[in-house]
């Protein structure tokens, strides 16, 4: 609390304010400690740790969290959300044939089995009225037309999980590994709201979407040393991979790196730029990776498999006219067009 007034005490600097040097920090730290604004490179000074930058937050928002924090009993607790907050994309998934595709095989069998047994009684109703001879015929399952009938069903069936095995091999749709440290997304996305791009901050910059540094927990949880589920023991594992003593409140001890198990994982051969998709596309990280706000463990929500990506594309419509991000594209199209 007071932390606007702080920095509006600082003066101003360079034909800017107290406050819009606040602006600065936030959105760029660095370029505020390093302007030469006194109390900015104090304030780096005074805890050297690494923080998050946000370019591209406006200072409107700024205002609305200075408000949060001079004001923090003006707000009940926070709702956790009854369910997903963005819409999963209206893309059909890829899925097997399932229970309903072969329910309905062994009832066409058993309709053709009925059909066949009510032919046969029609046909010696009508040979006894004409006062033909009777033949008395096989029961269906023993007649040859129905053996050959059923080696050509189960060779397509066989065809067809051969097919779909061969399709889907390599393919990791419900993956959920168990992670060295349990981080709940529910509780961090979904109850506290925290933007995705907050921990994975190089998906609208660059072609992946970053696993967070343990230095991006510290944040919040150099303060909070308890959760509300496991309590110390999951935060303790943060501590011992940033070498943080919480008893003395300093880095000292050696660290051990977090060996997280990836969870999405494309062929080789594929080419997925996450920047596109944010800036370009304007895709909510859900689209892909599901209502990641309700989930306590996280796994792979979609199949991610081709298919999937070009239906995605023929329902999407994206933006490219007056789209800065195609710009640089644009001018090399014309450059090709000139030889």
């Amino acid at each position: 609390m007071g932390v606007t007034a702080r920095w509006e005490a600082g003066g101003e600097f360079k034909g800017k304010t107290g406050k819009q040097w606040l602006y600065t920090w936030v959105k760029n730290w660095k370029e505020a400690s390093g302007s030469g604004y006194k109390y900015a490179a104090d304030m780096a000074n005074s805890r050297p740790t690494e923080m998050n930058l946000f370019p591209t937050i406006k200072d409107g928002d700024i205002d609305k969290i200075l408000l949060y924090v001079e004001n923090p009993d003006a707000y009940g607790a926070p709702v956790a959300p009854t369910g997903p907050t963005a819409t999963v994309g209206g893309v059909a998934e890829e899925k097997g044939p399932g229970t309903t595709f072969y329910l309905f095989i062994v009832l066409l069998v058993l309709l053709v089995a009925v059909l066949v047994g009510v032919t046969n009684k029609l046909d010696k109703i009508v040979a006894e009225k004409e006062g033909g001879p009777v033949v008395a015929k096989l029961p269906f399952y023993k007649r040859p037309n129905f053996t050959v009938a059923l080696i050509l069903l189960g060779i397509v069936f066989l065809g067809y999980e051969s097919v779909d095995w061969g399709v889907h091999l390599g393919r990791q749709q419900g993956y959920q590994p168990t992670q060295p440290i349990r981080y709940s997304h529910a509780l961090h996305a979904g109850k506290h709201k925290i933007d995705c791009q907050y921990c994975h901050s190089t998906a609208y910059k660059g072609k992946h979407a970053n696993i967070p540094s343990v230095n991006t927990c510290m944040n919040c949880h150099k303060n909070v040393s308890k959760g509300p589920v496991y309590g110390t023991e999951e935060i303790a594992k943060i501590y011992a991979a940033v070498g943080w003593d919480p008893a003395t409140q300093t880095y000292s001890k050696p660290q051990k790196p977090v060996e997280w198990v990836r969870i999405h994982n494309l062929p080789d051969h594929v080419y997925f730029n996450h920047a596109q998709h944010v800036n370009a596309g304007k895709v909510q990280c859900q689209t892909c990776h599901g209502p990641i706000e309700t989930m306590e463990e996280v796994y792979q929500y979609a199949p991610l498999s081709m298919g999937w990506c070009i239906n995605c594309h023929r329902q999407t419509e994206v933006q490219f006219a007056s789209n800065n991000y195609y710009a640089g594209y644009e001018s090399l199209h014309e450059k090709l067009k000139k030889q």
